[in-house]
């Protein structure tokens, strides 16, 4: 208890934000009761744990603490950021003034004064007290928009405050590279580095100060932000990001060449994406969205969902209600920061909706813009996608001749990669996660919910003008190349000791599996350290390897591919198990054959009962 007390006390003294403040002084004067004591030790850990910087930067509840999401940690955070960034400009010896960019969404905790735009504001504040330049969108804006500006304006850095997806009470802070790309090891190391260095844990200079001046001059300002936002800059942004959008040949104006054209439903999920669905609508030159009212504006609350993740069962519920009403056919709908895109769909025969899954949508968007861009664009194509999403894509690849690669999980991986690839000289026209992340042409690259409604909606009326229907053009594939049948889940396994037994079984001491049961396998790829391929000449994976986040897969002669992984933010083992039927093989016959073989693979890869593992799903 007293290391967390010491903790405590030494926060208050660098809390610029009252409130937060206020909160961890009135536990520490109240030290004597037990539940304050408790809420002490989970905001301050005594053995000094702090919120550590992952995927592309920090993401955790909005709380006081080294552990939340607060005025200080952001501090901290953008100070470590800047901090790094110079010392990289100074390696390369360069003496270019260096530019970040900034956005943020909605996400706010009234109680505690803190929100995703304070968060934006301090940001700015560090690194213009760092000399950099800066640009901060003026107002809520969709984090496509932040990738796209890193990039169009050749900044350093580029920061989108953000939760995403998440729940209502998290806040998150989302870094770019130059490159325009989520951040990539080694990078997010060196900045997590950087942060909790003595310099940069301390503020530079008063910002609770120099925000406070500013709220209570709010009224003589002309932006969002207090004086801190570049509205002309934002303004100038989205014109040249929509632009950008309408030259790159992913706009093919379908709605010019049918009359039979399916109505379309949006819903923004509380979040930031409605204005800029409608501008991308226009930009592709649709018909008008049908929005759904109760979701449309942005409301840190969420009210009509316990969950704002498109994919999660139940979130499209009123928008599939608001559909049938308005006569919609189809539903796009984009997660509160507008970078992901789900896709349901309406029979008119039966009247029962599909929603589609993310491989589904990542295979349809894939080959289409294959179609219309790709087989012209007078350049080899590639396209990525995670290595735990559908292969129905790169089996597409093989047969219609562009190129197609596996990425490691995130789409700051895919993202990366994309971006090498056209520096290799191929037109990097595609990438998709199956999380329902899509990154549609060359005008970004990262997952942008935006540009894929566009493309999917041009999709949806050229099927729906040709007699179809999505569920109808979604088979078609199918019965061309093959049924592409998935059985993925997890495993309950709290003790991270008995994943790292299960991969070594696997391993086998090096000498690794030729068969499971009576499967035989083709080859096997292990992302853990030291790694393993079979399918390279020296035996070394192409993809990186990690020693804390290990990854198995595994392909059988039959055409089935299992991957194993654990969570890493989760006390879960992943498994993503899919078989390619032959072409001409029912989808009922792959799905009997893959529930039988996943049965085998699971119990003789895993041993879930001698293991403990609990609660498949």
């Amino acid at each position: 208890m007293e290391a967390s007390l010491k903790r405590a006390q030494a926060w208050v003294e660098l809390d610029p934000n009252f409130k937060t403040k206020q909160y961890v002084s009135s536990l520490i004067e109240k030290i004597d009761d037990p539940d304050c004591q408790k809420e002490l030790q989970n905001l301050f850990p005594s053995d000094g744990t702090r919120i550590g910087f992952g995927t592309a930067g920090l993401r955790s509840a909005m709380k006081p603490g080294p552990l939340g999401m607060n005025d200080l940690v952001v501090i901290q955070a953008s100070q470590g950021l800047a901090r790094y960034c110079q010392r990289v400009a100074a390696d390369n010896k360069s003496d270019k003034k260096l530019l970040a960019v900034i956005g943020y969404d909605h996400r706010s905790n009234p109680d505690l004064d803190i929100s995703s735009k304070s968060f934006a504001v301090l940001t700015k504040m560090v690194f213009l007290e760092a000399g950099f330049d800066c640009v901060l969108f003026d107002g809520y804006i969709a984090t496509p928009l932040v990738a796209y500006a890193v990039t169009n304006l050749n900044a350093a850095v580029g920061v989108m405050v953000t939760a995403s997806h998440n729940p209502k009470d998290d806040a998150g802070f989302k870094v770019y590279w130059s490159n325009g790309c989520q951040i990539t090891s080694p990078v997010d190391e060196h900045i997590a580095k950087s942060i909790v260095e003595k310099e940069n844990l301390q503020p530079w200079t008063d910002y609770s100060s120099m925000l406070r001046d500013r709220v209570e001059n709010e009224a003589t300002y002309s932006d969002s932000c207090y004086g801190l936002g570049d509205k002309d800059v934002t303004v100038t942004i989205i014109e040249e990001y929509f632009k950008a959008v309408s030259a790159s040949g992913l706009v093919t104006r379908q709605s010019s060449k049918f009359d039979n054209r399916p109505r379309i439903c949006y819903t923004a999920m509380h979040g930031v994406g409605h204005k800029f669905a409608v501008k991308s609508f226009v930009t592709f030159g649709l018909d008008a969205l049908y929005s759904v009212p109760e979701q449309q504006d942005p409301d840190f609350r969420f009210p009509t969902v316990p969950f704002p993740n498109p994919e999660e069962k139940g979130a499209l519920s009123l928008a599939m209600k608001f559909a049938e009403k308005n006569g919609c056919d189809i539903i796009l709908a984009n997660d509160p920061d507008a970078d992901r895109l789900a896709v349901a769909e309406k029979c008119r025969e039966t009247n029962k909706w599909t929603t589609f899954t993310g491989d589904q949508i990542g295979t349809m968007l894939g080959l289409w813009i294959f179609n219309v861009i790709g087989k012209n664009c007078g350049k080899p194509v590639a396209m990525c996608a995670s290595t735990v999403s559908s292969k129905m894509l790169a089996a597409i690849a093989e047969i219609e001749g562009f190129y197609f690669e596996d990425t490691l999980t995130g789409f700051k991986w895919i993202g990366s990669r994309l971006v090498e690839l056209k520096e290799e000289g191929y037109r990097s026209l595609f990438g998709y996660e199956e999380a329902i992340g899509f990154c549609c042409g060359d005008v970004v690259s990262d997952k942008d919910g935006l540009t894929a409604m566009g493309v999917m909606a041009e999709l949806a009326i050229s099927v729906y003008g040709n007699g179809g229907s999505l569920a109808s053009h979604m088979q078609s594939l199918y019965d061309k190349y093959g049924e592409f049948c998935s059985n993925n889940g997890y495993y309950v396994c709290y003790d991270p000791d008995t994943i790292e037994k299960i991969f070594q079984q696997i391993r086998n001491d090096g000498k690794y599996l030729s068969e499971v049961g009576p499967y035989k396998v083709e080859s096997i790829r292990d992302l853990g350290f030291p790694g393993h391929d079979s399918t390279t000449a020296d035996n070394k994976p192409t993809l990186p390897v990690s020693k804390s986040s290990p990854m198995i897969t595994i392909r059988f002669t039959n055409g089935t591919v299992a991957q194993f992984r654990g969570s890493g933010t989760e006390p879960k083992f992943k498994y993503y198990i899919e078989m390619r039927g032959a072409v001409g093989v029912s989808r009922d016959a792959v799905t009997k054959d893959l529930e039988e073989m996943s049965n085998i693979i699971l119990e003789k890869l895993l041993h879930p009962s001698e293991n403990g593992l609990q609660s498949k799903l």
